[in-house]
């Protein structure tokens, strides 16, 4: 794409965050997980329920489901990322994913108690959706932005998700608190109608960037070779790539360690209230808005201090932050102490989010061809990582009976992470060095 830097093909596709992050704070954030610890523990079983037949900790099978989806990820993304490339299509991937997550998000109206099974389904199709998506979505950051942009679109696109997903989440918000102002007694149906709203806003907003990305360009001669098996090949390719690239190769693997941590607290935090600290549906929407309205802020200032700074360093801090945030959260016991992590968590989320996708971005190689199958190696680290995150919390929750156990293993995924971007900033630095004496 020649034209980079254009400011109506940047909102459009910022405009994508803000369709799908509406599924990202609704289902997964906040009314989903509060609905379904509700609905999903009795007098006679406890937190305990049955899944086709076999018994699982409640919250521990929504972790099982989500890992299950990503792990699905995982494997289809190599495939399409190949076929996206070969026939630069990869619009027509975002286009299929968001049908799908907006479909399951509609479909989960209907999830109640007696139809467990079809609720779990739903909530990991939802979940591929969101996360296939995603994939094609960060593929076009270096299309449409030049590397000096790119810490300020990634930033943009992540802005617009915030502020889009807060929108529909007051508007969720009010039928859940207020809902006798619509005549809705039923206590089910305010929960269930968001989870209607969200697929509906989803797809209707994903409409935007639909109609203005370009599609993608073809990529033909890089393929030689089967298309399905091709994709693991262009993989394999990749990773070979990745390691003769000092830079890169040392930033991906303190990315999947410190992505175990920030994408599990991330998918497990209103859990973790809900059941911990008995807070109700109401207070959670409260938490999570906070959140959103922080990380706003927490995206701008993490893209500002990367001016300043350097991304390396500014990962480093905010990943220092997010291990005081697992320490206080094993410690936590009051609501009032959830809040104040809240905002923290709040202030680190968007920027660690926007500043590792811009930070590989700048990493790879300027005007590549296969920017899908570079950005699927990416979500492939990504997803891996939230694979064994939410399944380590999931697994430590059910084997030592309390989620504050899980906190603490994610405590140590964080600390790799730390130790592993302290290795990349030396390397950096050494990097910076040999530039300066060569000049000379």
């Amino acid at each position: 794409m020649e034209n980079k830097n254009n400011k109506k093909t940047i909102r459009a596709w910022a405009f994508f965050d803000w369709a799908n992050s509406a599924y990202n704070l609704v289902i997964t954030s906040t009314i989903f997980p509060a609905y379904y610890v509700a609905i999903t523990t009795n007098h006679s079983n406890g937190d305990r329920v049955n899944f086709f037949g076999k018994s699982f900790v409640n919250t521990a099978l929504s972790d099982y489901a989500l890992s299950a989806a990503y792990l699905v990820m995982v494997l289809l993304l190599p495939i399409l990322s190949s076929i996206a490339d070969y026939k630069g299509n990869k619009k027509l991937f975002m286009m299929f994913f968001t049908l799908l997550g907006s479909a399951a998000c509609c479909a989960l109206f209907n999830f109640d108690k007696d139809h467990l099974e079809m609720g779990i389904i739903c909530f990991a199709l939802a979940a591929i959706g969101y996360s296939g998506g995603f994939v094609f979505y960060n593929s076009y950051l270096p299309e449409i932005a030049t590397v000096d942009m790119q810490d300020n679109v990634s930033a943009k696109g992540f802005t617009y998700g915030y502020i889009g997903s807060v929108l529909l989440q007051l508007i969720c918000f009010l039928f859940v608190l207020k809902g006798e102002w619509f005549g809705i007694v039923d206590k089910t149906f305010a929960p269930r109608l968001s989870f209607l709203l969200v697929g509906i806003w989803w797809i209707g907003f994903a409409i935007i960037p639909f109609s203005v990305l370009p599609k993608g360009s073809p990529n033909a001669l890089s393929h030689n070779h089967n298309i399905i098996k091709g994709g693991f090949i262009e993989l394999a390719h990749v990773w070979k790539k990745v390691k003769e690239m000092p830079l890169l190769k040392r930033f991906l693997p303190s990315f999947f360690f410190y992505s175990m941590g920030v994408q599990t607290i991330m998918l497990v935090a209103t859990g973790f209230a809900a059941k911990e600290l008995k807070m109700e549906t109401p207070q959670l929407i409260t938490i999570i808005l906070i959140i959103q309205l922080v990380a706003i802020l927490g995206a701008t200032l993490m893209s500002r201090l990367s001016g300043k700074y350097g991304n390396v360093r500014v990962l480093i801090g905010v990943v220092i932050l997010w291990i005081m945030v697992c320490v206080a959260a094993y410690f936590t016991y009051t609501q009032t102490q959830f809040y104040v992590i809240a905002v923290v968590v709040g202030l680190v989320m968007g920027g660690i989010q926007s500043m590792s996708r811009s930070t590989y971005s700048k990493y790879l190689p300027e005007n590549i061809p296969d920017t899908a199958s570079f950005f699927s190696f990416y979500d492939v680290t990504e997803k891996l990582a939230i694979v064994g995150g939410v399944f380590s919390f999931g697994f430590f929750e059910e084997i030592t009976g309390s989620p504050r156990n899980s906190v603490l293993v994610l405590g140590v995924f964080f600390i790799i992470g730390l130790i592993l971007l302290f290795s990349l900033l030396r390397a950096e630095q050494n990097i910076n060095k040999n530039s300066d004496f060569s000049a000379r």
